[in-house]
């Protein structure tokens, strides 16, 4: 039976989370480093998070749960460490530019914030799907997947009965930011929707993203449903590890074909909602954009999450929310992309 917590039984469950080992073995390492003034990168984020799951350390010392907790190779950004000096083009409210070969922050701006992430919620979907699912399998879209009724939400357009290879499902997904596509990619991995957040979830803790919760593959919004711009860098990160999740961003458009429930080959043509894949917004000279996913919500602003890399040929991620509305959101992130060179 899985136990769902309402948004105020959560708040009570977080602190008294804060009673567990974990809270006094991080009372006893704040108290230590304080005295010393050292710390490894690790120890520090470690006590920059609270951590939701007190269970997760029975069995484990500190130093093989900060080993396997957090995300391997990534940039450290203690929340004392983010930018002092807010860059008056960074409107937004949350933003942040890594360049991740050398794990340095060049900047970030309300990082550990929650906030509503709108489509770039996909890029968990996606995760989950890479790793647990076989991109073979032939997915059958159902009644729900296909009748998604709130005004404005993105949809593919596929129809009940529908059957159509996971790979080019998970293509149409991230391509044109379906929320149809989701509900068929959750419901073949889990079984439902539940049970696929619930895989959300407890992935995102794996990667030492403890400040998101999620209730849907989509983004359509719910005020329980939120996450923060380094969580978002977190797993990102590990994605661009996948060659075929690289591969998926990069296209600017996409021909899904497949079969009708009454046998016959359809097809449907999607283009990318990234405007710099697109060419109607312009990186700045030298910076090539890789690809990245975008969302829109009235109540998430316009986000966009983007993995590029600069004249150097490093790797950066770059990550924009809840900025005022489109053409905000690619001006703010075009200054980002400006800090590679």
């Amino acid at each position: 039976m899985r136990m769902k917590l309402s948004d105020r039984e959560y708040k009570r469950f977080d602190r008294r989370s804060k009673w567990s080992p974990l809270f006094f073995l991080c009372v006893f390492f704040g108290v230590l480093f304080g005295l010393t003034g050292c710390s490894t990168e690790e120890e520090s984020m470690l006590l920059e998070y609270e951590i939701h799951s007190p269970e997760i350390l029975s069995g484990s010392s500190m130093e093989s749960y900060t080993a396997s907790y957090l995300s391997d190779g990534i940039c450290v950004i203690p929340k004392k460490k983010q930018t002092k000096k807010t860059d008056p083009v960074m409107t937004a409210k949350a933003s942040m530019m890594i360049n991740d070969t050398d794990k340095k922050m060049l900047y970030a701006h309300n990082i550990y914030q929650k906030i509503y992430p709108a489509s770039i919620t996909k890029i968990v979907t996606a995760y989950v799907t890479l790793k647990y699912a076989d991109l073979d399998d032939v997915v059958t879209v159902s009644y729900n997947a296909s009748h998604i009724t709130e005004p404005g939400a993105m949809k593919c357009g596929f129809m009940e009965g529908d059957e159509i290879v996971l790979r080019d499902l998970l293509y149409s997904f991230l391509i044109r930011s379906g929320n149809d596509a989701g509900i068929a990619i959750a419901e073949h991995v889990a079984g439902d929707v539940e049970a696929f957040a619930e895989m959300m979830n407890s992935e995102m803790k794996r990667l030492g993203a403890v400040h998101s919760h999620f209730v849907n593959p989509h983004g359509l919004h719910d005020d329980a449903h939120y996450t923060t711009a380094y969580d978002l860098y977190l797993i990102f990160h590990q994605l661009l590890k996948n060659e075929l999740f690289l591969d998926i961003i990069n296209h600017a458009d996409y021909t899904a074909k497949f079969q009708g429930k009454d046998g016959k080959k359809k097809s449907l043509y999607f283009t990318s909602t990234d405007r710099y894949l697109l060419g109607t917004a312009v990186a700045p000279d030298g910076v090539t954009v890789i690809g990245g996913k975008t969302g829109t919500t009235a109540m998430a602003g316009s986000c966009l999450i983007l993995y590029s890399k600069g004249p150097d040929d490093k790797q950066y991620v770059s990550v924009v929310l809840r900025a005022a509305g489109a053409v905000d959101l690619y001006t703010q992130m075009t200054h980002l992309l400006a800090m590679e060179k």
